[in-house]
């Protein structure tokens, strides 16, 4: 038995096995417009449903352009062919429809932040129930570290996003951060890829539910801080999220009614 590992310290350790993931962590060769649809079906699966609310949208080839769905369509009929790419003002460049208005919000955060490729927005259940409560999301255990000290939180509900006063205070509110806690409406998260994107909404809910049972039992403890920013670190590669999207994408896809979303 080699055992030269068994007297390295934890930061070789990690970076050792972040070069691993480098070489044999392999994502997906599915398309833009196919990772945005199987992302709607991936979150309809994972608690994200709440009837037409909601939006999803990818950054375009062009400059000040974006991919999103049709309004009137659930997220679990999303499909690659029905996507829609439109400009900054939502005026539909391809496809057949209209984009829900509260996309404008979008709009201004693609502007303020560069770096982001993919922005979602839920009313997914826990997150709605806890925004009701008017505090923020605790990020206390290390299933959700991905999300530790990248959560922002705006306090106050500006009312239906289509306005342009509401972008200008989601796109301040969220700073550099990937996700923001919406009070009285739900979750947005804004990521340098599709895939992050997904898994960080998905991972938003869980935590928000798992804030919600802690709290009903007592005081939710904080972890320590250089170890919450270790662990989300470690969760936080695009390796680990290209393979993360993947197996979603599997799950989802094993379902007859989500096949159609490739198309």
């Amino acid at each position: 038995m080699n055992d030269n590992t068994f007297n390295l310290d934890k930061k070789t350790l990690i970076r050792q096995s972040f070069d691993q993931m480098d070489t044999y962590l392999q994502g997906t060769q599915y398309s833009q417009a196919q990772k945005l649809a199987l992302t709607c079906r991936i979150l309809f699966d994972n608690g994200h449903d709440s009837a037409l609310a909601g939006q999803i949208t990818a950054r375009g080839e062009q400059p000040g352009t974006y991919l999103t769905q049709r309004l009137g369509l659930g997220f679990d009929e999303i499909c690659a062919g029905n996507l829609l790419l439109v400009n900054e003002d939502l005026e539909v460049l391809q496809g057949q429809g209209m984009a829900n208005p509260a996309n404008r919000f979008h709009s201004w955060l693609y502007r303020a932040r560069p770096d982001v490729q993919c922005i979602i927005h839920t009313h997914a259940l826990h997150t709605a129930a806890l925004s009701m409560l008017e505090e923020p999301l605790i990020i206390s255990h290390m299933d959700n570290c991905v999300l530790y000290d990248d959560v922002a939180f705006l306090s106050k509900w500006p009312g239906v996003p289509v306005g342009n006063e509401e972008g200008e205070l989601i796109a301040q509110a969220i700073g550099t951060k990937r996700a923001i806690l919406l009070t009285h409406h739900g979750l947005l998260v804004a990521c340098s890829s599709i895939e992050e994107s997904c898994l960080l909404a998905i991972a938003f809910e869980r935590a928000a539910k798992m804030h919600l049972l802690a709290q009903s039992a007592g005081a939710i403890k904080p972890i320590d801080p250089e170890l919450g920013r270790e662990a989300h670190d470690w969760i936080l590669r695009s390796q680990r999220s290209a393979v993360g999207f993947a197996y979603y994408a599997r799950r989802t896809l094993k379902k007859r009614s989500h096949q159609a979303c490739l198309e």
